[in-house]
This record gives structure tokens, C-alpha cells and sequence, in this order.
């Protein structure tokens, strides 16, 4: 995304977050910094400008105001100030750029969900194995690694002769897939980075770099309903 554009969405946020103050309502966000659903959510949420309260959740001590609003209890879990639940990252994706996409990045948002189904099912199982091998002793973890590399070698492929996967420039799907495959990559940084993945690598890096991902990378402590509200991005 282009610099200036994040700058006029910072500028945005920081109006956003007066209003707040003067009395307004805005979105409550319970998200958990590592988990990449919830990057999904901070990074389409910070790119659209759209202010809400972080609640960061530890997950081995989820708050009671989490597991009212979600059952599932897993993050991210965006309240609106109708009073409507989204639990999951996608739909938190839609909704933000619903409300403000200044790079139209909700263009080929049909391939976007494809990428996503794929991503979010088998790769996602294949990721959660291959990083926690020791729980699933089923088979080797090069196994499961392997299985995670069809998706891989996908992206690859698209981004052979393109800077994004969808073409020339970022879209919904670049940040949809990014954080999943950032794990990925990290569960064996020597592997990956010497792995023949030349197009993915390089995307990766670009987006590990980006100001937009620093950007909500920010560390927080523990929300307590006794703590002063918590403004992002």
C-alpha cells in the first residue's frame, strides 16, 4: 500500500479516537497478538482507518465478556456498536473494507474467497500439525510440512510473474493469506529460506516489512474490564 495513503489512515484513526473520547461508540475487538485469524482482522481493520477498543485475550484466560458475546471463544470477535457479533476474520476482512477500501482492494474479492477456503481448510490443518508436531506423533512432521506445500507451491506459481497474487497490485487475498504463511514460514525459518519458493519468499518479506504490518504488530497487556480502554491502531 502506498505510503501516503497509510499516512491519511493514521491521521483518520487519530480523529476517530477524539471522537471516542468526546462520547461516541466505536467497535470492541478481542484479538491475541500471534494468532494470525486475528492479524487478518487488525491488518483489514488498520487499513480501512476504522478505530476500535483492542481487548488483547490471553487464551489461557479468556475474559467472561469474550465467552458471553462468543461461545466458540476463539479470536478475533469484532462487537459492533449495533450490537452485532462477527466471529470470524473474513467477515471482519468484508465488513472493514465495506466500510472504507481507498485502494479498492475488495477487487476480486470472489478469487479472495477462494484463496481463503483453501488457506483457512487444508493448509490451515497442515500448518497447525507441522507447528505442533509433538501433538499429532500420527507422522513425521516432514509429512505434514509436505502437505502444507501444495498450497505453497499455489502461491508460488501465481506469483511467478506477478508482485501480488491477484496481479500488480495488493488486494483483500495478499492480506488474507499473509499471516498464515508468515507461521508457516517461521515454523523452520532455515527451511523456508532456503527452499525454492523464490516469488513467495520475496512477497512475504515485503509484507513482513510493510509499514501496515508493523503497524499492528504493537505488543499490549492483558485486558481487564478495570483497565483504561485501549485505542487501535
Amino acid at each position: 500500500m502506498r505510503r501516503q495513503n497509510f499516512t491519511k489512515i493514521q491521521a483518520l484513526a487519530t480523529v476517530v479516537v477524539i471522537g471516542y473520547m468526546g462520547g461516541m461508540t466505536y467497535p470492541v475487538l478481542y484479538s491475541f497478538r500471534r494468532c494470525p485469524y486475528a492479524m487478518r482482522a487488525r491488518l483489514a481493520l488498520a487499513y480501512a482507518g476504522i478505530t476500535c477498543e483492542l481487548r488483547e485475550v490471553v487464551l489461557q484466560d479468556k475474559p467472561r465478556e469474550l465467552l458471553a458475546l462468543s461461545p466458540k471463544a476463539t479470536v478475533p470477535v469484532l462487537q459492533l456498536p449495533n450490537g452485532t457479533i462477527l466471529e470470524e476474520s473474513f467477515d471482519i476482512l468484508k465488513w472493514a473494507l465495506s466500510r472504507n477500501d481507498p485502494d479498492n482492494w475488495q477487487a476480486g474479492l470472489d478469487k479472495t474467497g477462494e484463496l481463503v477456503r483453501e488457506n483457512d481448510g487444508p493448509f490451515k490443518d497442515a500448518l497447525d500439525k507441522y507447528k505442533y508436531s509433538s501433538r499429532h506423533p500420527e507422522e513425521p512432521k516432514t509429512v505434514y510440512r509436505s502437505r502444507g506445500e501444495v498450497f505453497l507451491g499455489r502461491l508460488n506459481r501465481q506469483l511467478t510473474d506477478k508482485e501480488f497474487l491477484l496481479g500488480d497490485r495488493q488486494t483483500a487475498a495478499d492480506i488474507a493469506v499473509f499471516p498464515f504463511i508468515r507461521q508457516f514460514a517461521f515454523v523452520d525459518k532455515t527451511w523456508f529460506d532456503e527452499s525454492s519458493y523464490e516469488a513467495l519468499k520475496r512477497w512475504l518479506d515485503h509484507h513482513l516489512h510493510s509499514s501496515l504490518f508493523q503497524s499492528v504488530m504493537n505488543k499490549y497487556a492483558q485486558w481487564t474490564p478495570d483497565r483504561e480502554p485501549v485505542f487501535f491502531p
